[in-house]
C-alpha cells in the first residue's frame, strides 16, 4: 500500500492506494499517529483504494476517535467495493462519506 500525505496548515489529506489490511494497517496507524497532532481537518481519499479489511476499519475507527476530540474527518473517493464494505459494518453511521 502507497500512503501519501498533504499537510496544509491544520489539514491534512491523506490518499490511500492498494490494499488496507492486517499487513498495511499497522503502517497507516503509524503514519496518523506521527501526524495528526494539531490538525483539525483530516480526509481520507480512497480513490485508489482496492481493499480493506477488518484491520483497515480499525484504524479508521481510531482516526474518527481522534478526531471527534480534535476536529473532523470524512472519507472521499471510496469505490463501490469499500462503500458496500462500510454498509454491511455500519461505518456508513460513523464514517462522514462524500
Amino acid at each position: 500500500m502507497t500512503i501519501r500525505q498533504t499537510k496544509n496548515e491544520n489539514a491534512l489529506t491523506v490518499a490511500l492506494e492498494g490494499r488496507l489490511d492486517t499487513t498495511t494497517a499497522p503502517e497507516l496507524e503509524a503514519t496518523l499517529q506521527s501526524s495528526i497532532e494539531g490538525v483539525t481537518d483530516l480526509t481520507f481519499d480512497l480513490e485508489k483504494l482496492d481493499y480493506i479489511s477488518s484491520a483497515g476499519l480499525r484504524v479508521l475507527l481510531s482516526a474518527q476517535k481522534a478526531m471527534n476530540r480534535q476536529g473532523s474527518m470524512k472519507v472521499l473517493h471510496a469505490n463501490e467495493i469499500i462503500l458496500e464494505i462500510f454498509e454491511i459494518t455500519g461505518f456508513t453511521d460513523i464514517l462522514t462519506i462524500e
